[in-house]
């Protein structure tokens, strides 16, 4: 077969030129450091290799600092200084954020005309003569409200919330607990709105003097609150807010987390004065309401009449004057030492309990059943801090009501047939020590407490019986 070049000449191919490596050519080495020094690149290209050392420096100032700090991570991000713009930016954006969410809101009288529609559009059991609807009439009514009220209601209607109630026989809900329910979301909506308001730090917590202010703001819309003294405003506000925090603030670090805060039956109770009357409220009523005018004017005068030297704290000895004298002075003593501070000069007699550390006295004895109440006395039950008490610490406490009892003209008893009776009543897990969670655990934690710090505890746990018939027989009736 005939080769050859075009020409009809032959080549050897011995005699080929090579071509050489392309690294060894100078125009691909030119070409090279005219693109390494980035003089060549397009603007794209510019602006990776600009991000990219702009991301190596900033890995490794992080990467400097970890190594300087140790192992521990960074967990405290400075906040805005006060006037600066990015704090004007987070407050304003906060304020617009809060007032979008208050306008998505249902008010009075979109709350009014609902109920009218509810009504206008349910059945009536024939049985029990209930307001009811079933799916379809949910439906219904949901297209009603939407049309008359706004778009803002439709999130009520949805299948779930239907789901969420007790059914009939033939599929129905009762309309007064879904109406109730839109009430209380809409009313913690709006009182979560509010408290985000006050909460200068947006950080989901509340100071103590938020939290009054919050109060404050409720104080005219409270039904049974309108006839408060002016002078006395201030005052209230503080009782009321200590039992927020004796609640909400367990480690007691002066901040309530504000979902605690609307989880809590504390905001419940300070909500029932919005529905009635004072005049309309039993006497009874108003001693267990903490929030209502009677108590906290109640507990002012308790503390007024304690502090016989008018120094706005009480000693031990004027503590102990408390609820008739019948605490034990061990108790008195152990409340000093586990929830009182000592005072500045760190004398002997310098330590005594302001106003808010004997609110949280009160609160935690007439909260006694209570996991909040419990912890508070279990401390001082605690005789040696080991976190359980044991048959000498049982026996040491129950000394002091032993010999207030006998000095009462009551009759003789054993203390070790009391300690038994405790610990048949606890049934502890570890059969020698009760700790916090077994007196928790039997239901009975705030009797136990009472009987070992309180004489008139004990006496009615003594007397617990007769007591319990007295409750369940009927009055008498009057002659006619």
């Amino acid at each position: 077969m005939y080769s050859g070049s075009s020409d009809g000449e032959s080549h050897d191919t011995s005699t080929q030129r090579k071509i050489p490596p392309a690294s060894s050519m100078l125009w691909v080495r030119n070409l090279r450091r005219y693109i390494g020094s980035g003089a060549g690149l397009g603007s794209e290209a510019l602006m990776e290799l600009e991000t990219k050392r702009i991301l190596l420096e900033i890995f490794k100032e992080k990467q400097q600092k970890s190594q300087e700090a140790g192992t521990i991570p960074s967990f405290y991000k400075k906040k805005p200084e006060e006037g600066s713009i990015s704090q004007r930016v987070q407050r304003l954006a906060k304020y617009r954020f809060l007032k979008k969410q208050s306008d998505l809101l249902l008010n009075a009288d979109d709350l009014a005309a609902m109920w009218v529609c509810l009504r206008e559009n349910c059945v009536i059991d024939d049985a029990t003569g209930a307001e009811k609807m079933n799916y379809e009439d949910f439906c219904h009514i949901a297209s009603v409200c939407t049309e008359q009220i706004g778009p803002k209601c439709r999130r009520f209607f949805s299948p779930s919330n239907f789901m969420k109630f007790e059914k009939d026989e033939a599929g129905r809900i009762a309309i007064l607990p879904f109406y109730l329910y839109v009430m209380r979301t809409v009313s913690l909506t709006q009182a979560r709105i509010d408290m985000s308001e006050l909460d200068e730090d947006s950080d989901g917590f509340l100071q103590s003097n938020e939290m009054e202010s919050y109060i404050g703001g409720l104080i005219p819309n409270l039904a049974q609150l309108r006839d408060m003294p002016p002078a006395f405003n201030q005052m209230y506000c503080r009782i009321a807010a200590q039992k927020f925090f004796f609640f909400c603030d367990p480690h007691r670090r002066g901040r309530a987390c504000i979902k605690k805060i609307l989880l809590s039956n504390c905001l419940q109770e300070l909500m029932e004065l919005h529905q009635e009357s004072e005049e309309e409220v039993t006497d009874t009523e108003q001693a267990e309401n903490w929030f209502s005018l009677t108590s906290a004017q109640r507990i002012c005068d308790m503390f007024l009449a304690l502090d016989k030297d008018m120094s706005g704290s009480l000693s031990k000895q004027e503590l102990k004057e408390y609820a008739d004298g019948t605490l034990t002075e061990i108790f008195i003593e152990r409340v000093f030492d586990e929830h009182v501070r000592r005072g500045k000069s760190g004398a002997k007699n310098s330590r005594e309990m302001d106003f808010d550390s004997f609110l949280d006295f009160v609160l935690a004895l007439e909260n006694k059943d209570t996991p909040e109440g419990l912890t508070y006395l279990f401390r001082c039950l605690d005789l040696q801090g080991r976190g359980f008490l044991t048959t000498a610490d049982i026996h040491s406490l129950f000394r002091d009501v032993h010999q207030k009892w006998i000095e009462g003209g009551n009759y003789e008893l054993c203390i070790e047939d009391v300690r038994d009776e405790i610990w048949d009543m606890v049934k502890p897990s570890d059969p020698l020590k009760i700790t916090l969670g077994d007196l928790l655990g039997c239901k009975q934690g705030g009797t136990v407490a009472s009987m070992l710090i309180d004489v008139r505890g004990f006496w009615a746990h003594d007397n617990r019986e007769n007591l319990l018939q007295e409750e369940e027989e009927p009055p008498e009736e009057e002659a006619q």
